[in-house]
């Protein structure tokens, strides 16, 4: 975004190549709205899945507990549409188009270790003794960021009691017409699976969240056995059991995940943060990627609009710490909801379910390209 609206851009990466981590990404048209304005649309629905629905399913019978409309009803909605994108898929668009604007602009095996600041310039520095200067620095570097130590000090993270399995299952692994293109999230006593389709159909991809003290790792790259990942789901409905005999036995995912607080103060004069350095989320609402992507809009207008990066960096925050935090605190409620400890509760939970449908309009409803700054 801002290279394609005249800035000088450095992508400093720390890995020595690019690669695939993680697996599934879901967008809702909050963020496809500005992938449209990157000239990505075209592409990104060549590599998409376009889910007809959300569907809540009880763990064991397979009962349909509650339905949620996506396909064209969330495009006619909101005004783009609703997509399930292979992290590597969207992560290759992204660079060619940002090699397409600078082939400069993507540096690898560059880790920053930390940052000064002089006046209006920042000073990043890196692990190999290099440093290098500009008028800005942005901190994407995720959950475990390193700005985002030397900017609001360590972290409090408080570990929620679940864990996360993920993996990807090729869709002839599957049984014959499986499952159709839809997005569904199991839900029983103590855990949930999300089960989804991604590269056209060929892939499906599997979180599957338990309630576990077993596992304290936050990492998306460290593998667990499948026979751990066989038993945290032993009793449950036979599509469950499908998707688990089918995913490759080598390549099981497991990571713990921490809850953190929304906390103001993401920028100091000439640096801030980005995405999950700046508001990590919990995946309850599928909106991480999301929020990143709105957070990329919202700081390129708020540097158009004032000639001060640090009076940008203010604006910035103030257009976006209330709803980011909106969204922590909505993903730790959807965790909650499905906290049930009986089928009952549950089914009593998603009875009242339209009750956390008057999301989707604040939720899905944002557009970053438009929406009015507040100053």
């Amino acid at each position: 975004m801002l290279l394609q609206r005249g800035h000088r851009v450095r992508v400093f990466e720390r890995a020595r190549a690019l690669g695939e981590i993680g697996a599934g990404i879901q967008l809702s048209a909050n963020a496809t709205h500005v992938l449209d304005s990157l000239g990505l649309g075209e592409a990104v629905r060549d590599v998409a899945v376009t889910p007809a629905s959300f569907r809540f399913k009880l763990h064991d019978s397979g009962e349909l507990l509650h339905e949620i409309a996506l396909g064209d009803t969330h495009r006619q909605r909101f005004g783009a549409s609703y997509y399930h994108v292979h992290r590597a898929d969207l992560h290759e668009l992204l660079v060619a188009c940002v090699r397409g604007l600078d082939s400069d602009a993507i540096e690898l095996n560059a880790e920053i270790v930390g940052f000064e600041e002089t006046g209006t310039r920042v000073e990043a520095r890196f692990a190999d003794g290099r440093r290098r200067s500009g008028d800005l620095l942005i901190g994407a570097d995720g959950i475990n960021s390193v700005l985002r130590r030397q900017i609001l000090g360590a972290d409090a993270a408080e570990f929620t009691g679940y864990v996360a399995w993920r993996g990807v299952v090729p869709r002839e692994r599957l049984p014959s017409e499986f499952m159709e293109e839809v997005c569904t999230i199991w839900v029983g006593p103590g855990a949930h699976p999300v089960v989804y389709y991604l590269r056209r159909g060929q892939l499906l991809n599997f979180v599957g969240l338990v309630e576990s003290d077993a596992w304290r790792e936050e990492s998306w790259t460290v593998k667990d056995s499948w026979a751990h990942l066989k038993a945290d789901f032993a009793g449950w409905h036979a599509d469950v059991q499908s998707v688990i005999d089918a995913m490759p036995k080598d390549q099981c995912y497991r990571w713990a995940l921490y809850n953190r607080r929304p906390a103001r103060g993401w920028s100091t004069a000439s640096t801030t943060l980005l995405g999950d350095a700046a508001h990590p989320t919990l995946p309850f609402l599928a909106s991480g990627a999301a929020m990143a992507i709105e957070d990329g809009v919202i700081l390129a207008r708020a540097l158009e609009s004032t000639d001060s990066v640090t009076a940008a960096l203010d604006l910035y925050q103030t257009n976006r710490y209330e709803r980011t935090a909106r969204v922590q605190t909505g993903s730790n409620d959807m965790a909650t909801l499905y906290k049930q400890r009986t089928v009952e509760e549950l089914k009593r939970g998603f009875a009242d379910f339209t009750l956390h449908e008057s999301r989707n309009q604040w939720l899905y409803g944002y557009n970053p390209l438009t929406v009015a700054l507040r100053y």
